[in-house]
């Protein structure tokens, strides 16, 4: 039943990481075309903030004796449009997207929370939510400021 346990945990986690590992490439591609001071100080915080979760969620993987995935898969395919539509429409738009694309991983992360073990939903939790929770509210905060 562990090893059962622990693959449905791996591959919840997988999905959480590659969400983050798209949301990584997302603001990489935002800083590049965004030139709004304030924007790009935030963007580049949040972007530390889904760095340091990738590490996070890999380290959790391996300690579960999984496999920790190094893509974003279809994820990517969203940082891809984030750019285009930023050098196309401008930094609003491109803040409106990253928000969207918070707004998503929140809900990832809240819709298969109970799917989890007790420890890994603990750090789920109380480690990644939160943090998910903060660049979404810088986000919002952004968003409004811009329009």
């Amino acid at each position: 039943m562990t090893q059962t346990k622990n693959k449905d945990d791996v591959k919840a986690l997988n999905s959480f990481l590659r969400g983050e590992i798209s949301a990584v490439e997302t603001y990489e591609q935002a800083l590049k075309s965004v030139d709004n001071g304030t924007a790009k100080g935030i963007l580049k915080t949040n972007h530390a903030s889904h760095v340091n979760r990738v590490a996070m969620l890999r380290d959790e993987i391996h300690k579960l004796g999984g496999e920790a995935e190094d893509g974003s898969g279809a994820w990517g395919t969203f940082a891809k449009a984030v750019e285009g539509g930023a050098k196309v429409f401008g930094d609003s738009p491109a803040v409106a997207a990253l928000e969207e694309g918070e707004d998503h991983g929140l809900a990832d992360y809240r819709r298969d929370l109970d799917k989890l073990s007790p420890t890994v939903k603990s750090f789920v939790s109380t480690q990644i939510i939160p943090k998910q929770q903060e660049t979404h509210d810088s986000l919002s905060r952004l968003k409004e400021i811009m329009n």
